[in-house]
């Protein structure tokens, strides 16, 4: 039996994002996790390495960057917030038509805290 948690999941949670469920094979990623900030609103930094290994995944050749959209949890039936980034949004990040902060604050831009 292979317990070993590999691509996107392992390493996400190599990067200390508690994945409850990835499906990466569809037109999106859809991605939910367990924040360890479960506090009112949706920690920033915790986002951040999401999108950092989605961004590194791609640098290597391990992803083609598509829409992410990623619910954060709280625990299992309660929901802190929602965000997504578009796959538009990585291309240019990765050809550097667009900065760090110019991803993240587009990134920041599609957060809705609380149910969606």
């Amino acid at each position: 039996m292979n317990d070993v948690i590999s691509g996107l999941e392992g390493d996400l949670r190599s990067n200390g994002i508690s994945v409850e469920s990835i499906d990466p094979n569809g037109e999106t990623v859809d991605l939910a996790y367990l924040t360890a900030f479960p506090d009112v609103s949706v920690n920033h930094q915790e986002m951040g390495r999401a999108l950092r290994t989605f961004i590194d995944a791609a640098e290597h050749g391990e992803w083609e960057p598509k829409r992410v959209e990623a619910t954060v949890l709280r625990h299992e039936d309660d929901v802190q917030g929602s965000w997504h980034a578009e796959a538009d949004w990585f291309r240019q990040y990765l050809d550097y038509d667009s900065s760090g902060e110019e991803f993240s604050a587009r990134v920041i831009g599609t957060l809705s805290e609380g149910r969606p």
